[in-house]
């Protein structure tokens, strides 16, 4: 059997809305800020596709019926295959430390006959930091690579006829960041890939307040290990307790540890939950509550 060069969509996919994947309408994590959700684009990604016969952009259906935009790109009857697809540029905020989730099917080499030698399991995933948009030209001398990406399932032509898309999941993280932004960037070497999803995000501890003090909204740090020390403001009518002043560390997942000191209500004034509320305020709420209930 002759398989042509270029496989038509059909046998890598046999139509996206096939798809099939577990939590696609779960809600954004609380720890995440999104910078990128390809899933949640309608419209055309238009990436960058190198050269322009490689990556394919295409449309189809998640589970919900919602259009959803993904790549694919099946060259696997010539050895030598050197395909790249580059992200629009992605500003980071104020973020150090990124993770990249990616959602992709992969063939099975050995379905497929006739591309023995030629046909790879495996795509690369680089970046590129930068300042600034630098245009529409890829030079791959720039990208620096951050892994080699494998499925830990690839599916078959029997896949494809009970309608099953084995869809792998696997996060990487790209840091500690300096610059304002950076592109993404996908090399295939000869493998049938559609890649379902790019989400890219990072992490931060949202606003809490925590012994009566307020502790602002907090990006993680640059490393895993990362604890980042941040000083309470207290809450009004409150005062940090003498040589006591409220800390707490923001963890690199995003989570409130190590609280250290803590403010106390000023005189006057007494705690109810988060606040402090003046005496003689409560004084007239009990006595309003005593008359009527006696």
């Amino acid at each position: 059997m002759v398989l042509p060069s270029r496989l038509p969509p059909w046998i890598m996919l046999c139509s996206v809305w096939l798809l099939r994947f577990a939590h696609t309408g779960e809600a954004q994590a609380a720890k995440e800020v999104i910078l990128l959700d390809s899933k949640a684009q309608q419209t055309e990604l238009e990436w960058i596709s190198s050269p322009p016969n490689g990556w394919e952009e295409i449309s189809g259906l998640d589970e919900n019926y919602t259009p959803i935009r993904t790549y694919q790109v099946c060259q696997v009857m010539e050895s030598n295959q050197n395909n790249w697809l580059r992200t629009n540029w992605i500003a980071k905020s104020n973020a150090q430390r990124i993770f990249v989730e990616l959602k992709f099917t992969l063939r099975d080499c050995n379905s497929l006959p006739g591309v023995l030698g030629t046909c790879k399991e495996t795509f690369n995933l680089y970046y590129y930091e930068t300042d600034y948009d630098t245009g529409r030209n890829i030079r791959e001398n720039q990208y620096v690579k951050i892994d080699t990406i494998a499925a830990d399932e690839s599916f078959t032509q029997g896949d494809l006829g009970e309608r099953k898309m084995k869809l792998n999941t696997e996060v990487r993280e790209i840091g500690p960041l300096s610059k304002k932004g950076f592109y993404l960037a996908f090399q295939d070497v000869g493998a049938c890939i559609a890649l379902v999803s790019v989400k890219v995000y990072y992490k931060k501890c949202w606003s809490i307040i925590e012994n009566l003090a307020i502790f602002p909204d907090t990006v993680t740090g640059s490393e895993f290990s990362s604890l980042v020390e941040v000083r309470g403001t207290c809450v009004s009518s409150a005062e940090e307790e003498a040589e006591n002043s409220p800390k707490m560390h923001c963890s690199a997942e995003g989570e409130w540890l190590v609280p250290i000191g803590k403010c106390i209500c000023k005189a006057g004034y007494q705690q109810k939950g988060d606040t402090c509320e003046h005496l003689v305020m409560v004084d007239v709420v009990n006595i309003i509550i005593v008359f009527l209930f006696k």
